[in-house]
């Protein structure tokens, strides 16, 4: 089991406890309360004010207690510039890991399958490899992973999630972990043949910031299939043939990165049939993220429910199997079937604003604003298939 410890900055620093007694009283801590997944109040302990947070996971199957300690940067974005048409363009976003801003994201994605862990182990492995110099001419190692499926699935936070785990895994590893997020639309120019270069100014940065061995990077794509659209596709249409020399860019940018060992390259897509085939064959891991079951939508309503209890906003009071509201709580995860997690997480906020303070208020508004969803959706799907029927 892995043990997750934020350290405090303020608080170490002025503590009288030296590094290793920290981790004493830590391990003595989590010995004493295990099992539990999440610990942020260390009020009448020793750990006050020098613990934040401390978070169990686990993804390792070992019986030994595994603990990564962390402080987390508060430095914020960082930003990468490109020349566009004789205008600076912000290219890309930068932060420095683990940060604050990234910070609970992996703890409240919620998926049925083994997702998380299958892709946390991947990217793990491949800093292995890495590190232990396995020869890429004998087994292929792009550092790519592809994550694709309905908008509003979780990619881009799996992507962002997975990279503060890294960093806090790795955090004895490397001196360093940034996060590196490609804003993929500034990378075009009006001027013919450019838009390459462009991608190629700033793959050379990305290098220029791995070039530092101590340093992890973890690479962000998202919505891959603007830079990587089928060249096939634009070839036999009317896309511009500047286009292709993107993609011929951005591949060639690919094959140099793999050869760093301290790159981690993450894309996502909506439209994964869209992409250029050798694109996708770069990608080592493809994986579908789609709609949540009804598991992940019981756990993504009651997170949401627990987070308006846990700031006072909402009645403490049973809610779910075994409750009186139980089955309101029941038809809601079950009418919620189709929806993407991030139209999941918005649903609480407009059921509270419909009700009040108390747990049956709200329960009974937020059924009611599922039933309405559940109805729109139903008629969207409705209206799709008869203009189908009608361009047959």
């Amino acid at each position: 089991m892995l043990i997750e410890v934020q350290l405090n900055l303020e608080g170490c620093s002025k503590s009288r406890f030296d590094a290793e007694y920290i981790k004493e009283l830590v391990g003595s801590f989590v010995e004493e309360r295990l099992p539990f997944e999440r610990v942020e109040e260390f009020v009448g302990t020793k750990l006050h004010e020098v613990v934040d947070k401390i978070v169990t996971d686990d993804s390792d199957v070992s019986e030994k207690l595994k603990y990564y300690f962390y402080f987390l940067n508060n430095d914020g974005y960082g930003t990468e510039f490109v020349e566009v048409d004789s205008t600076n363009e912000n290219a890309a976003q930068i932060l420095t890991l683990p940060c604050s801003e990234l910070e609970g994201i992996w703890e409240n994605l919620h998926f049925e399958s083994d997702v998380k862990n299958r892709l946390l182990s991947y990217a793990s492995k491949t800093v292995l490899f890495s590190d232990m110099k396995v020869d890429q001419n004998i087994i292929s190692l792009n550092k790519v992973i592809l994550l694709h499926g309905p908008p509003g699935t979780g990619k881009t936070s799996l992507c962002r999630g997975i990279a503060q785990k890294l960093a806090k895994k790795f955090s004895e590893t490397f001196e360093h972990k940034y996060f590196v997020e490609i804003n993929a639309h500034s990378l075009f120019s009006k001027y013919f043949s450019e838009s390459g270069k462009l991608v190629q100014q700033m793959f050379d940065k990305i290098s220029y910031i791995a070039s530092d061995r101590t340093a992890l990077v973890c690479l962000l794509i998202d919505e891959v299939e603007s830079l990587a659209h089928s060249r096939a596709a634009a070839a036999s249409g009317n896309e511009p043939s500047d286009s292709i020399r993107v993609v011929n860019a951005l591949l060639t940018q690919l094959d140099k990165l793999k050869s760093l060992p301290n790159v981690l390259i993450f894309t996502t897509s909506n439209v994964e049939s869209t992409i250029d085939g050798a694109f996708v064959d770069r990608a080592d891991l493809c994986l579908y993220i789609g709609h949540p079951s009804s598991g992940a939508i019981s756990k993504i309503y009651a997170s949401c429910v627990e987070e308006l209890i846990k700031r006072k906003l909402l009645e403490k009071a049973p809610f779910g199997e075994g409750s009186d509201l139980a089955p309101i709580w029941n038809d809601c995860v079950r009418l919620s079937g189709g929806l993407s997690g991030r139209c999941l997480r918005k649903l609480p906020l407009l059921a509270y604003v419909e009700g009040d303070q108390s747990m049956k208020a709200f329960m009974e508004s937020f059924l009611k604003l599922i039933k309405a969803k559940a109805a729109e959706k139903k008629l969207s799907q409705t209206h799709h298939m008869f203009q189908s029927i009608s361009l047959v």
